[in-house]
This record gives structure tokens, C-alpha cells and sequence, in this order.
């Protein structure tokens, strides 16, 4: 037992069988399946790297390791999950019992590979913060102490976007700090790529490309046009502060009979649709910080009138929640749209009341995200885990790549 518990401290990895069944009868009459519970980003002292690619069995894509059964003299590999016989390549020719490569090294159970067939340059991780502002004083006081704790713990090099909503959605140019300037979408309506590009002026002064440009590369798009709302956290540091610290109570009056009119899902289709323009396919977060239902536009769970209630778990049940299939649908159309492009969205709902996380839940789970539920903005719990978030793998999740 001893043994296995070494193994686990080692790789971060638990397994419910110790050992994995050596036929197909035998994998499929287990009651408890073959699965692991891992440690994401594990920070692993003196990690072997090895500069070349993974050698991946040719029917379920699975990786050469330690467990693999090796015909030394006929040069093939037996996979451990499909029992699938694979050739090896021509560079492992030299493979015997005293000339092992790193990856079947007993003590290598984790390993890294650098492919020589990646190219281009690496993007830094990205982050663009969709804040609401729907939301009373001091919690708005509350959230702009978090967030400012926060954006100090960014590296330096990751690019940083920030958007606010409440009536309407504003995405802010930080790539500009001599005037606070930004572009306002309204929040009745789901937003394109092909809006983003139209409305924030990505061609401006130029020619406009060809159609192809908006299926999700950033052909044609200048670097300096990106990095009017993606901005590296050590270029957009006084900016990004003078924008958090002047953040207001959404400006709009509200009727004394009525909810505040808040778009989330507006905000959140912006997001995604600008990500998708300026950087798809990179490591990029949506982090939402939403304080109270949506009630205006795409994904909306409940009216702004106070005379209708939000829907509760029994009418989720029941299916009696008007809403609530329409806005599954549209965010699992955001989903969609995240996978595609390898974004995340993160969800921080912080507020008495229900935010709309049964709605959301489909993207959320989709993209990887995080929730992370709380009474109020102020909370211990939304604070210690946002900081979490930033913090090295030691200490919190590592999750900025730091």
C-alpha cells in the first residue's frame, strides 16, 4: 500500500484498481470502471523532458509508457488499453533491454515532450475580466479591491481584456490610456464576429478582408488593432487600475417594481466573439463576475418585473421554467463557439440571489471552467479562490501559467 501511496505523492494520479485488467472480458465485467483522479498543473521537481513527440499507439491514440509490454526483437509495443500491437518508428531501431528511451524508464511515470513539429510562436495566457455592474455600492467597492488584488499577481507577459455590463455592454480599449474610451453593444442581442469586427473598427483605415478572415484566424488583423482591448499586463498596468477604480453602479434608473436590467449573456457572447477574433486557439479565461440574474436579452432566466419570481429548483424539475431551455440553448451555442476557438470560461456568482449557474453550467463544464459560489463579493471565499487562481501551483491552482 505503501507503494501505491509513494506513486500517487509522486505523479498526483489515483487509481481505483492497482492493477489494469490484462483482457477485454475482464475491463468490461468491472463494476468500478478504470479511471484516475489526477492533479491538475502538479508541480513536479526535476521533470524529465524529452525533445521530440509522444509515440502514440495507432488505434485509441494512447502514449508509449513504463506499463507498455515491449518485443524487444520484433520491435513492437503492446497499447495497455487497447492491447492494439504498434510498430516502432524507425528512429527507435536501436531500442533493446540495456538501450531503454526515457519514456520506459520505470521512475519517468510523468514525463514531458517538446515536438519538433509545433510551430509558430507561443502565445502568453490570456485573460479578459466581464464585470458587472448591476450591483449595489459596496459591493461594487468590494469587487474592485478583489479585482485590483488580483491583477497584480498576473504575469507580466499575458494579455489582459476588460468589459463591464449592466443595461449595456462595454468593452474597454486599454491599449489607449490618454482618454478612458470604450465600445457599447446592447444587450438585447447575441454578438457576432463579424459585428465585433465591423463595430470596433479592426479595419479601419484599411481593406477590408474576404470572408475568410472571420472564420476564426487572425489573418488581416493587424497587432496593432489587437492590442487596442489586448493589452500585456505590464504595458496596461495603469490603465487597467484607473479602469478598475472607476467603476459605478450601472448608471440606469430602475423602476422601484422592476429588477435591474442586467445582459450576461450579451456581455458573455462579446467576449467570446473578440477572443475568437483577436487570439483563437490560445490559452484564453473568460472570468465573469456576475452579482444577480439576467434579465435583458440572450440567456436571460427571468423578467425584470419583481411580480414574477425566479424559477426554483421545482420548477427546474418540473419543467415549468419558461426561460430556462431557450437560455440552456443559447449557452450551449457558447459553448460550442469556446471549444472551438480552446477558450474557458470561469464563473464567479457572487449574490444572495440565484445568477443563472443551471443555465450557464452547460459552458462552464464544456470549456473546463471554474465556479465558484458566494454570498457576497466580500466574502472570504470568493476572495481566497480568484487569488487562488493566480497564485503558483504550489500555493493555489496555477492557472496563469506563471
Amino acid at each position: 500500500m505503501s507503494e501505491f501511496l509513494e506513486l500517487e505523492a509522486l505523479d498526483g494520479i489515483r487509481m481505483p484498481w492497482n492493477v489494469i485488467p490484462g483482457t477485454k472480458e475482464d475491463a468490461v465485467s468491472c463494476v468500478v470502471p478504470v479511471s484516475a483522479i489526477y492533479t491538475p498543473l502538479k508541480s513536479i521537481p526535476d521533470m524529465p523532458v524529452v525533445p521530440y513527440a509522444p509515440l502514440r499507439c495507432r488505434m485509441c491514440r494512447s502514449i508509449l509508457n513504463p506499463f507498455s509490454r515491449v518485443d524487444y526483437s520484433a520491435k513492437i509495443w503492446l497499447c495497455t488499453f487497447c492491447f492494439q500491437r504498434n510498430q516502432f518508428p524507425q528512429h527507435y531501431s536501436s531500442i533493446s533491454e540495456n538501450n531503454l528511451p526515457p519514456e520506459l524508464f520505470p521512475q519517468y511515470t510523468t514525463i514531458e515532450y517538446i515536438s519538433t513539429a509545433e510551430t509558430g510562436p507561443v502565445m502568453p495566457p490570456v485573460f479578459i475580466f466581464v464585470v458587472d455592474t448591476c450591483i449595489i455600492e459596496e459591493e461594487i467597492g468590494y469587487l474592485k479591491s478583489a479585482l485590483a488584488q488580483a491583477t497584480e499577481l498576473l504575469p507580466d507577459n499575458s494579455l489582459v481584456g476588460f468589459i463591464t455590463f449592466g443595461t449595456y455592454v462595454q468593452v474597454h480599449e486599454l491599449g489607449f490610456g490618454l482618454l478612458p474610451k470604450s465600445y457599447v453593444f446592447k444587450g438585447t442581442k447575441e454578438v457576432s464576429k463579424e459585428q465585433i469586427l465591423e463595430q470596433m473598427c479592426f479595419f479601419a483605415g484599411k481593406q477590408k478582408p474576404t470572408t475568410g478572415v472571420i472564420a476564426g484566424t487572425r489573418d488581416g488583423l493587424s497587432s496593432e488593432s489587437i492590442s487596442r482591448f489586448l493589452v500585456p499586463a505590464s504595458e496596461c498596468e495603469f490603465v487597467l487600475n484607473s479602469v478598475i477604480e472607476e467603476l459605478q453602479k450601472d448608471p440606469w434608473h430602475i423602476p422601484a417594481d422592476q429588477r435591474a436590467s442586467r445582459c450576461t449573456g450579451a456581455a458573455l457572447s462579446v467576449a467570446a466573439s473578440l477572443l475568437g477574433v483577436c487570439v483563437p486557439g490560445s490559452g484564453a479565461r473568460i472570468m465573469a463576475f456576475v452579482g444577480g440574474p439576467s434579465t435583458e436579452g440572450p440567456g436571460s432566466i427571468v423578467s425584470k418585473s419583481l411580480t414574477e419570481p425566479i424559477r426554483s429548483h421545482k420548477d427546474l424539475d418540473k419543467d415549468s421554467a419558461p426561460l430556462f431551455d431557450k437560455a440552456v440553448k443559447f449557452y450551449d451555442q457558447i459553448a460550442k463557439q469556446l471549444v472551438h476557438q480552446g477558450h474557458v470560461l470561469d464563473l464567479f456568482a457572487c449574490a444572495v440571489d440565484q445568477v443563472g449557474v443551471a443555465e450557464m453550467k452547460v459552458a462552464i463544464e464544456k470549456t473546463g471552467g471554474i465556479v465558484v459560489l458566494a454570498e457576497s463579493f466580500g466574502h472570504s471565499v470568493f476572495k481566497d479562490s480568484l487569488l487562488r487562481i493566480f497564485q503558483s501551483a504550489d500555493n493555489g491552482l496555477g492557472l496563469s501559467f506563471k
